[in-house]
Order: structure tokens, then C-alpha cells, then sequence
């Protein structure tokens, strides 16, 4: 239970760290880009403000998550993130869905060229967030936090976003009057961008809602361990089932057919104890016992 809790610290301070950056970052997009005629530094700003309720979210799901199980939640509350990366997706496909028409629309209207000022802060705009990218996408791994995992996509759109409008801007200045609107098409693309890496974050999280067998490799680890227990002739079964940040597994072991009730029960807590001892990520494990 301490690793869920210290798991649980971890990812809601993280939280914490992107709602701080988004907003931040939302106010220098949307300043910068009204004062340097440019829609596409004002999309990423758009963004960059649903991450910031996207962020909310996701630290409410966390705290959520983290309750410990009661009679009507006997397994916990962790199916909460898979639940609040959902949302977190619809976010991305509504400030995707409001980019493009902003963006079709720009591109129908004579405009500015972009103030040269503008690629320069988008330069450390992308910096600055994928460096955000790969310290959640971490955090979110030690973890095993599907919501948190969405959160750190949510920085890499970001990333992404910014890395077009620079292109877009760059074209602009570059080739001068007749390509004022680059940026606006740079903003239209980064809108399919946002879409795919709405696509990115919801394919797992569903896979999670519906108990999906995708892990192969906690299983691997759970046999070995189960094998070299005194008593565990092999196993059979092993079903694995993630909640939140952890997992509930059903394993099926062997044993000689001769032993007692008393003995085999004693070999399946034996087994139970080292498995959550060498896997605290796992919180409970529910094993039959098959005689040989």
C-alpha cells in the first residue's frame, strides 16, 4: 500500500507541475500572438488552455483514484483515470474541432504578416514543452498512470502545435506578401496532429476499461516468481487486471495432489506474500489451487 500511496504523491504533484506550465504558457502564447498578428501562436494558446482543464481533470481522477476500497467499490477507484483520460480526449478533439474552423476562416481573410518575434518564442515554446513531455511521460510510467500517460501527450501536442506554427511563420516572413496566411494553414495542420494524438491517448485507456490482455510481461515476472516458490509445481492460468495505477491477478498454480487442504492453502500464501513482495505493484491476487 505505501508504493500506491508514494505512486499516488507522485503523479498528482506532476499534475500540479503541468496546470502551473500550461497556464503560464497559455497567457505568453495568446499575448504574443494578438501583438505579433499571428493565429497560429493563437491556436497553441487555445491548446494550451483546454490542457489546463484537461490538467484539472485528471488531477481530480488521480485524487479519485487513490481512495481506497469501500463495500461498494470492493477493487478500489481506480477504473476513475481510464475514465478521466475520456475526457481528457474529448478536450483535445474540442480545442482540435475549434482550431480548424478558426483556421479555415483566417485563411478566408486578408491579414498581417506575423512579427518576426513570434518564431523566437515559439523556439523555446517547443523546448519547453517537450522537456514537460518527457518528464511526465516518465512520471507516468513509474506510475503505470494512464491518465497521467494523457497528460504527457497532451505536452507533446503541444510540442507539435508550436513546431507547425514555426514552420507556418517561417514561410510567411520568408516569402513575404501572398503567404501571410502559412501560418493559418500550419494551425489547420496541427489540428490533425491533436486528432491523432487524441487517437494515441484513448486507444489504451480503453483497453484498460475492458480488461484487455496486454501484459504479457507482468505475467513472465508472476510465473517465475510463482515457480520458485517451495511446493508450486507450475502454473496454469494467469489473468491480469489493471485498476488505476495497480493490478488484481488470478492465478492458477500446481501442486501435489497429495498435500493437504491445509498445506496447499499455505503454499498459495506463501506464493501470495513473495509476489507482493517483489511486485508491489500488484495489490491483490486471487489464487486456485490444482492438484497433480
Amino acid at each position: 500500500m505505501d508504493h500506491i500511496k508514494e505512486n499516488s504523491r507522485i503523479a498528482i504533484n506532476t499534475v500540479y507541475w503541468s496546470i502551473a506550465g500550461n497556464t503560464l504558457l497559455a497567457l505568453i502564447k495568446g499575448f504574443a500572438g494578438i501583438m505579433g498578428n499571428s493565429y497560429a501562436l493563437i491556436a497553441d494558446s487555445i491548446e494550451s488552455t483546454t490542457d489546463i482543464f484537461s490538467s484539472i481533470l485528471v488531477l481530480f481522477g488521480l485524487k479519485y483514484a487513490s481512495r481506497p476500497p469501500d463495500e461498494n467499490h470492493p477493487y478500489g477507484h481506480g477504473k476513475a483515470e481510464p475514465l478521466i483520460t475520456f475526457a481528457v480526449v474529448g478536450f483535445l478533439i474540442v480545442s482540435a474541432t475549434v482550431i480548424a474552423t478558426e483556421s479555415i476562416h483566417n485563411i478566408q481573410t486578408p491579414h498581417a504578416i506575423p512579427e518576426w518575434y513570434t518564431i523566437v518564442i515559439l523556439a523555446a515554446i517547443v523546448v519547453f514543452k517537450e522537456i514537460n513531455y518527457r518528464f511526465v511521460q516518465r512520471r507516468g510510467e513509474e506510475t503505470e498512470s494512464s491518465s497521467l500517460k494523457a497528460d504527457a501527450w497532451h505536452h507533446r501536442s503541444d510540442a507539435i502545435t508550436s513546431l507547425t506554427a514555426m514552420f507556418g511563420i517561417g514561410i510567411a516572413l520568408c516569402m513575404g506578401p501572398g503567404y501571410e496566411t502559412a501560418d493559418d494553414w500550419a494551425a489547420l495542420a496541427a489540428s490533425g496532429f491533436i486528432l491523432y494524438n487524441a487517437y494515441l491517448i484513448f486507444r489504451p485507456a480503453l483497453g484498460e476499461i475492458m480488461d484487455e490482455h496486454v501484459h504479457d510481461e507482468l505475467i513472465a515476472q508472476i510465473r517465475q516468481v510463482a515457480v520458485n516458490i517451495d511446493g508450486v509445481r507450475g502454473t496454469e492460468k494467469c489473468f491480469v487486471r489493471k485498476t488505476g495505477m495497480h493490478y488484481f491477478v488470478d492465478l492458477h498454480i500446481m501442486v501435489d495432489g497429495e498435500l493437504t487442504v491445509t498445506e496447499g492453502h499455505d503454499i498459495a500464501h506463501s506464493l501470495k506474500d513473495e509476489i507482493r513482495l517483489r511486485l508491489p505493484q500488484i495489490v491483490d491476487i486471487l489464487i486456485h489451487v490444482e492438484p497433480v
